[in-house]
């Protein structure tokens, strides 16, 4: 199953719904494309429901923490909303959740946007 992304704005968060596998090469493009015509178009508060998920290699983690790299010099936030099973899994062993912020619930991530 290749990546998809579906982009919905909450005020001032866009809200990337991701599903498939974010691999190296088009998934991780797609991931990229994304976030930057985001940035581009002023949006720098960004949330990646990763509910729908369903693998992601080391490129696809790069690419996560390219974006992080990406929003946070632009003074934005990004965070990751219901990483679950393999996915949940990666994050822990690499110990990226110690860099993101992760939420499960929709919205209680929507709403640390404006602490």
């Amino acid at each position: 199953m290749s990546c998809k992304a579906a982009v919905r704005h909450v005020g001032n968060v866009a809200i990337i719904d991701l599903s498939g596998r974010i691999t190296l090469g088009e998934g991780c493009a797609l991931v990229r494309a994304t976030v930057k015509d985001l940035v581009q178009a002023g949006q720098i508060n960004l949330l990646l429901n990763l509910a729908e998920v369903t693998y992601m290699d080391s490129a696809g983690l790069g690419e996560l923490v390219g974006s992080y790299a990406s929003i946070t010099n632009k003074g934005g936030k990004i965070k990751l909303l219901n990483a679950q099973g393999r996915v949940a899994e990666v994050l822990n062993v690499t110990k990226l959740y110690t860099v993101f912020e992760t939420f499960t619930d929709e919205s209680a991530a929507l709403r640390s946007f404006s602490v």
